[in-house]
């Protein structure tokens, strides 16, 4: 990937109402010189970066806790990764692993934004000293 572009992926939550055809529909509209490629699971897309941050916004805007987003280390159509041109598919399970977590992340998402009483934010935590996690890593051997 370039420094002046940028390429991310947009996954739909499967609990989402909304198609890949109608995600890359909406992205389409949301700026010019914007790349975009339907996918299965909802669409790539590549731009420079400033146009790139625009999308993001407009995207996070209109389809809130439906579409995840994340960057693409390879940019359309790169013949290593493109099926098109026999390239291959690693990390396809990890994006199927993600895929079906959505439905959890949406709806906790959902919860929070609605007000949720029963969200509470998570209690932080110290650091475990190095000597206390040697002496646990001992025991354990």
């Amino acid at each position: 990937m370039s420094e002046e572009r940028e390429t991310r992926l947009l996954m739909i939550s499967p609990d989402s109402k909304l198609t890949p055809d109608q995600l890359v529909r909406g992205v389409n509209t949301m700026a010019e010189a914007l790349n975009v490629k339907e996918t299965c699971y909802g669409c790539l897309i590549e731009a420079d970066r400033a146009t790139m941050a625009s999308v993001m916004a407009k995207v996070r805007a209109e389809y809130r806790n439906e579409v995840f987003s994340k960057l693409r280390g390879f940019p359309l159509g790169d013949p290593l990764r493109c099926r098109a041109q026999y390239g291959t598919r690693p990390g396809f399970s990890q994006l199927e692993a993600e895929w079906e977590a959505l439905p959890l992340i949406q709806a906790a998402l959902d919860a929070i934004d609605a007000g949720d009483p029963g969200y509470e934010e998570p209690a932080a935590r110290e650091p475990i000293p190095a000597s206390e996690m040697k002496k646990i890593a001992e025991e354990y051997r």
